[in-house]
């Protein structure tokens, strides 16, 4: 049986009620490869990657944690869009209305789309044209660094792809039935098996939260010594999270960068880009009567050793959240990021304790009728009095630059986190070999003026990599 771990079920059922897939956009030199010839090449190359051949199969009521089960490729996961005038200034206006969608990962977690001969794109020549594949996934199939994986697989050039984890399957089935009969069959062995297990779910979970309460005594010894940092604190929202609700349309708007622009002696380019973000939205706020005195943003961070969530259940979101302080109150670059970088890496210190995995290990053994009653109550209309972040930065470094697609090299990538209830802006910090891409993603009710917002960052960037270099 291969259900789904207790993080990526709260993923999936969470995509009910809000936008959470994740978005990987890939710029590839057009070599004039029509619509149905890179459909071949894709049906072709996702023979060879298990992650893109199945789908989630619902337990009834939710009795159980939701399957994944073996599906086939279909042509509708292929997407060519025909944007008449197809500039960078129309992709980019299209993709804003991608964002808003959402795949569902009980029928296929996965869709790829295609725009083809795009014009005026950074980093090309005048005659040239690029095309740029959007692949979309569930967030219940991958996190950030998982997702690109399977993009590596994908458009990776040369033979066939490593495989990025093992097919699942149902062995006590006969390959040769029909899928909607397999489907049926394993939902409710599924469930046969969940009903008397749940008393021992509870058990364990009632032993796992004894251990996650001695946990959060280790921790308050182990600050209260100065041998841990303290966590961080929640703070008051502001103009940034709205209003309550997740957005209803999205705008994006991208830099692109060669990667030497933001490198520099003493701080990663996730420092520069946080720095360079966080006089950004200083500036933008104080543009609109907004100005406050703090920031924080909320950066993801990938666990070193993903390990499983639960029993025989290997998790594909692995990572945690950092509020991390953008320190607004130190007007100077340099002292800014210094000050940022101290931060980022107490917080990466206190997250990646060891007592920190014992809430993790509760979830990870709750049955599943309560954790999707849980999930299913979350308020997402509703602002918090305190929040854990003004936006999203999140940093993935996504390999180098040999993937290919159509027979066109791949020139960068982007990528944007999903927008919420409480988060109204988010920014991407993407690399691929020797270009860095930063995107901004906002509810246009937040930021009614990206261009606007586009400049001070451009700005911003140049003037914290001056500073630092």
């Amino acid at each position: 049986m291969n259900s789904l771990a207790a993080r990526d079920a709260t993923m999936y059922w969470l995509s009910a009620r809000t936008r959470n897939d994740l978005f990987l956009l890939y710029c590839f030199t057009d070599t004039g490869c029509d619509a149905e010839r890179l459909r071949t090449a894709v049906a072709n190359r996702v023979v060879h990657i298990p992650d893109l051949l199945v789908h989630v199969l619902d337990a009834p009521a939710n009795i159980a944690y939701p399957m994944w089960a073996t599906c086939e490729f279909t042509t509708d996961q292929f997407t060519d869009h025909d944007l008449g005038d197809a500039t960078w200034a129309t992709l980019t206006d299209e993709l804003g209305t991608l964002l808003g969608t959402g795949v569902r990962a009980n029928e296929r977690p996965w869709r790829l789309h295609v725009f083809r001969n795009v014009r005026d794109v950074p980093g090309f020549a005048g005659g040239e044209s690029a095309l740029v594949a959007v692949l979309q996934l569930s967030h219940a199939l991958a996190d950030g660094r998982r997702a690109a994986a399977i993009a590596r697989a994908l458009f990776g050039a040369g033979g066939v792809p490593t495989a990025s984890g093992p097919r699942p399957s149902a062995p006590f089935l006969r390959r040769s039935l029909p899928r909607r009969l397999r489907d049926t069959a394993t939902s409710a062995s599924a469930t046969a098996l969940a009903l008397p297990a749940i008393p021992i779910g509870m058990a364990r979970t009632v032993i796992r939260g004894l251990a996650a309460v001695r946990a959060q005594r280790g921790l308050a010894d182990l600050t209260a010594a100065g041998e841990l940092p303290p966590p961080a604190f929640d703070v008051e929202p502001t103009l940034l999270n709205g209003t309550g609700a997740p957005p209803e349309t999205h705008i994006v708007r991208m830099l692109v960068c060669d990667k030497t622009r933001l490198r520099t002696p003493d701080h990663s380019v996730t420092v520069v880009a946080l720095t360079a973000i966080s006089f950004a939205l200083e500036r933008y706020l104080r543009d609109h009567d907004a100005a406050v005195a703090e920031l924080r943003a909320q950066v993801p961070m990938a666990v070193a050793a993903p390990g499983t969530d639960g029993p025989g259940r290997p998790a594909r979101n692995a990572y945690r959240d950092l509020s991390v302080d953008l320190s607004l109150a130190e007007p100077l670059p340099r002292a800014r990021a210094d000050r940022i970088a101290a931060d980022l890496t107490a917080r990466r210190t206190r997250a990646a304790h060891p007592l920190q995995y014992a809430p993790d290990a509760v979830t990870a053994v709750l049955p599943a009728p309560i954790l999707h009653r849980d999930v299913a109550k979350v308020p997402i209309d509703l602002l918090p009095e305190r929040v854990s972040g003004h936006t999203v930065v999140s940093s993935v470094d996504r390999g180098p630059a040999d993937l290919e697609f159509g027979g066109g090299a791949v020139r960068f990538t982007a990528g944007f986190p999903a927008l919420g209830a409480v988060m109204h802006v988010t920014h991407g910090v993407t690399g691929l070999g020797d270009t860095v891409t930063v995107s901004v993603h906002a509810d246009p009710a937040v930021i009614p003026g990206p261009d606007r917002y586009s400049e001070l960052l451009e700005s911003a960037l140049d003037e914290v990599a001056r500073a630092l270099r």
